[in-house]
């Protein structure tokens, strides 16, 4: 009964992760969904400031202090190891999603390109970047990121195994191709106000501090094989790519 339990609650929290993300999707892109990243203010800049800085701060403290290691060993006294990545994986869609519908515009334009032919281009870059998130995650694997195969393999009462250490297509480029896509995605917009500007800043600094914390991670678990990848393949800009390590690596945090 507990394993199908655990099942179940993977399945929810990574069925609350798809509909965040595609909600984040319209968000960031200002399309479809009833609360976007800009809009009409409803309350004073320096509130509205607050409030967005507030929620970025939750995400980027939740997200970074729950995948480390030393955090998860003290986490796992209290939370059952198989459902311990879905608690996470569901947490962090909690706070993105009440970030999201609890976001403040704030006015104020940084750049207006009104030529047609650029902003289709923006916006296929937008979507490029949002395909390279995905694609980055299958390309690890993305069932372990979000927490589905540790209950999956729970359920079936195999021993969980840690995925061994490779590089997928795009990771022979960029050492974290996941990253590169959310960049694209976020700076890829025709029109970048004063809010798209702090939700874009706020996160490209939070990204760059998370992969020092990642790497340092990943260093501690495989050694030399990472800190070789880690010279070989640029960390983010496809620019200067060495050949890719002859021993196999994971480039996942």
């Amino acid at each position: 009964m507990k394993k199908t339990l655990f099942f179940l609650y993977g399945v929810v929290a990574y069925t609350a992760f798809m509909a965040t993300i595609l909600y984040a999707i319209g968000f960031v892109g200002n399309f479809i969904v009833p609360t976007t990243i800009d809009g009409i203010p409803q309350l004073p800049f320096w509130q509205a400031l607050l409030i967005n800085t507030g929620f970025l701060l939750a995400f980027a403290f939740q997200h970074s202090i729950m995948a480390r290691p030393a955090f998860k060993e003290w986490w796992t006294r209290y939370v059952p190891v198989p459902v311990e990545r879905s608690t996470f994986v569901l947490l962090a869609s909690i706070i993105l999603a009440t970030m999201m519908t609890n976001w403040q515009p704030m006015g104020g334009v940084v750049w207006n390109i009104e030529n047609e032919l650029v902003q289709t281009v923006l916006f296929v870059f937008y979507l490029l970047g949002w395909a390279i998130v995905f694609l980055a995650t299958f390309m690890i694997n993305h069932f372990e990121l979000f927490g589905l195969r540790q209950v999956w393999l729970h359920f079936r009462n195999q021993p969980y195994t840690h995925l061994r250490f490779r590089i997928p297509y795009l990771y022979k480029y960029v050492r974290h191709p996941l990253y590169l896509g959310f960049l694209i995605a976020f700076w890829s917009t025709p029109l970048m106000t004063v809010t798209h500007l702090l939700f874009a800043v706020a996160t490209t600094g939070y990204i760059l501090v998370a992969i020092q914390l990642e790497e340092r991670d990943l260093i501690t678990v495989h050694g030399q094989q990472y800190q070789d990848y880690r010279k070989q393949v640029p960390m983010i800009l496809p620019l200067g790519t060495k050949q890719a390590p002859a021993v196999p690596a994971d480039a996942n945090a």
